[in-house]
C-alpha cells in the first residue's frame, strides 16, 4: 500500500469526514476471541451465506478490488482491469484450464470463459455462492436449463461451480491437472497457506501458473501499527493473521515454484475501492442488518474504515504475483 506521502491528497481522501461519524461507526470493534481455524472457517461460510446478496447488490458480479488507472474509471471498469492485469502478468494462454479458488459468485470465472475461452472450475466454501454463480452464468449463457455442478458453455469457454473447502482441493481433484490455479483475494482467508501452495503445485501441469491477487500487511510493522491498523481488518474481515508479500514468495519457493512475475504492489491504484465501498455502506438498512448478525456483522462494516486507514498509513498493502511450476 502507499504511504500518505506517496499518494497526493491521501490525508484528505482517507481522513474521516463528518458523514463517517454515525453512531454505528462510533461503536468500538470487539477484539477477536481465540477460535480454532475450523471455527473461523465456519464463520466465513456463514458470512458469505448471509452477505453474498448484499455484495452483489453493492458491487455487482465481481467481488474484488478495482484497479483504477484513470480518474473516470467506474468500479466495474476497474474490476475488469484487475483481471486483465493478472492475465497480462501471467501470460495465460487462451483456452486454458483454470481452477478459480474462492470464486465468489463467479465474476472472474465467467470473464475468463467468455473473454479468454478458458474452461473454468470455480470453487467456494459457500453453497449460496454456488447457487448465485450458477444462476448468473445460466443467464449469461442464454440457456434455459442447467445443472448445478455441471459445466455451462459460455462463448468458447465453460464454467462450473462446486462447493468445496479450498484446503480439500488437493484430494478432491487428485488425478486432474490444470493450466492455472487462480486465487484472487481469497488466500488471505486460508489458515494454512503452506498447504494451499503445496496443493496448487500438485494440481498444476508442468509450466502451469499460480496467479495471485491478495491483501498483505507491510513489512517490518511495529506492534502498535499491527494493533491499530491490521488487527481491525483481520477481525472484521474474518482473517487469520495477514502475511507479507515476502512470506508468499517463500511459501511458493518452498512448495517448488519458480517466480514467473515478481510481486507487483498496486496499493495506490486499488485503494479507491474502499472510498467507494464506504460510501455504498452508509445505508441504515445495511447497518441494521449487520446489528442482527452480532459482533461479526458490525466488525465487518467497521473494517471498511480500517481498510481505508491501512491504505492511507501504508500499513495495509495489495499486490499481485505469479508463480510457475518448473
Amino acid at each position: 500500500m502507499t504511504t500518505p506521502g506517496e499518494r497526493d491528497g491521501a490525508e484528505d481522501t482517507m481522513s474521516p469526514s463528518a458523514a463517517e461519524t454515525s453512531s454505528a461507526e462510533r461503536l468500538e470493534p470487539t477484539k477477536s476471541k481465540p477460535s480454532s481455524f475450523e471455527t473461523l472457517k465456519a464463520r466465513i461460510r456463514h458470512h458469505y451465506e448471509l452477505a453474498s446478496e448484499y455484495y452483489y447488490s453493492l458491487w455487482g458480479e465481481h467481488i474484488h478490488h478495482g484497479y483504477f488507472l484513470h480518474p473516470i474509471d467506474t468500479k466495474e471498469v476497474a474490476q475488469t482491469q484487475l483481471i486483465e492485469l493478472l492475465l497480462q502478468r501471467s501470460n495465460l494462454a487462451k483456452s486454458s484450464t483454470v481452477l478459480d479458488v474462492g470464486c465468489g459468485i463467479g465474476g472472474t470465472s465467467r470473464y475468463l470463459a467468455s473473454k479468454h475461452d478458458c474452461r473454468v472450475i470455480g470453487i467456494t466454501i459457500s453453497g449460496k455462492q454456488v447457487e448465485m454463480g450458477t444462476k448468473l452464468t445460466k443467464d449469461a449463457s442464454g440457456q434455459n436449463e442447467v445443472t448445478v455442478g455441471e459445466p455451462i458453455a459460455l462463448a468458447n469457454g465453460s464454467v462450473r461451480f462446486l462447493e468445496l473447502d479450498a484446503e480439500m482441493m488437493g484430494d478432491y481433484f487428485a488425478g486432474q491437472s490444470f493450466d492455472c490455479v487462480w486465487i484472487s483475494e481469497a488466500m488471505s482467508h486460508l489458515p494454512d497457506k503452506v498447504l494451499f501452495f503445496r496443493n496448487a503445485f500438485k494440481l498444476l501441469k508442468q509450466g502451469g501458473k499460480l496467479v495471485i491477487a491478495d491483501w498483505f500487511k507491510a513489512e517490518d510493522l511495529t506492534e502498535k501499527q499491527v494493533e491499530d491498523d491490521i488487527k481491525p481488518i483481520e477481525d472484521g474481515m474474518l482473517l487469520p493473521p495477514l502475511c507479507t508479500q515476502s512470506q508468499y514468495v517463500n511459501f511458493g519457493k518452498e512448495a517448488g515454484f519458480g517466480i514467473f512475475s515478481d510481486p507487483f504492489d498496486i496499493s495506490q491504484q486499488v485503494s479507491k475501492t474502499w472510498d467507494i465501498s464506504w460510501s455504498l455502506v452508509q445505508s441504515p438498512s445495511l447497518w441494521a442488518f449487520a446489528l442482527t448478525q452480532g459482533r461479526d456483522g458490525i466488525a465487518f462494516l467497521q473494517a471498511f474504515r480500517a481498510m481505508r486507514r491501512g491504505y492511507a498509513n501504508g500499513t495495509f498493502r495489495y499486490a499481485v504475483m505469479v508463480f510457475e511450476k518448473v
